[in-house]
């Protein structure tokens, strides 16, 4: 025994509403099982239903109703077959452009958003402790390939003295004199060459973007600089927002110190 549909019901089991489903009816795309000849009421079943599914995800593909219309009435198996098949390669095509879309949407709005924080907040004073940082002789800037499981260039590095250290979950990049190096933040160390101490006291501190890292850069060492110092060394501190996203945190010391 068939199950009947109304309008409406027949609409919300598709996604659809009521008035396409007429309008496919007028237009012979989709007709209904019957309609009342009295009241005009249409009763779909489960048949038209498949149809109308079937409507909606072509429409997905951006084909026109005149081009599904031809599909629906079809008797060829292997023809309806090898469309599908067609729409199906098109769907996964639709679908990789979607998500490099939605990527460059995403590289965008972290952009100007970041732009629109450091404009909001601007530098702040931060006191800090003394960290003890081992800096990687090999030129790295973090990147998601050498953020990913980072401590294991530092471990490479120091060979047999690697039970010897400890490190945070903590990474960045110290600069001084031009000369950038990647680093780790240890918890535990011992006398090596590369072994940094960053002092105690005030830094002037600024979070931003990867992409606004040069701006916040330079508007930090300005105010600095506006108070007749000079840096003498400068902190991008790595702040993770995700698996493979982060911010910096830019930090100078205010009192001139010497790592």
């Amino acid at each position: 025994m068939k199950q009947f549909f109304t309008v409406g019901e027949a609409a919300k089991l598709v996604g659809m509403t009521a008035e396409t489903l007429r309008h496919y009816d007028r237009i012979g795309l989709v007709r209904p099982h019957e309609a009342d000849r009295w009241t005009g009421y249409r009763h779909y079943t489960e048949e038209e239903l498949v149809k109308l599914a079937a409507v909606r995800a072509l429409k997905c593909m951006d084909l026109p109703l005149k081009e599904i219309k031809r599909v629906l009435a079809l008797n060829d198996v292997e023809e309806i077959a090898a469309f599908l098949r067609a729409a199906e390669q098109k769907a996964d095509e639709k679908m990789q452009e979607l998500l490099a879309a939605k990527e460059k949407i995403g590289r965008a709005r972290a952009f100007y958003e970041g732009k629109l924080a450091a404009r909001a907040e601007g530098p702040v004073v931060k006191t800090l402790p003394e960290r003890k940082i081992l800096l990687l002789k090999e030129p790295l800037e973090p990147t998601v390939e050498t953020l990913f499981d980072y401590h294991r260039h530092f471990f490479a590095q120091l060979g047999n003295k690697k039970g010897e250290f400890a490190f945070e979950d903590a990474a960045g990049v110290y600069e001084q004199v031009g000369k950038r190096r990647m680093f780790a933040v240890c918890t535990r160390f011992a006398p090596d060459e590369n072994l940094k101490s960053l002092p105690a006291g005030e830094y002037l501190s600024m979070t931003c973007s990867q992409e606004t890292l040069e701006g916040t850069r330079e508007r930090v060492l300005s105010e600095v600089g506006k108070n007749g110092k000079q840096a003498e060394f400068l902190v991008e501190m790595v702040v993770l927002t995700g698996i493979l996203n982060w911010n910096y945190e830019v930090q100078v010391p205010l009192a001139g110190g010497k790592a």
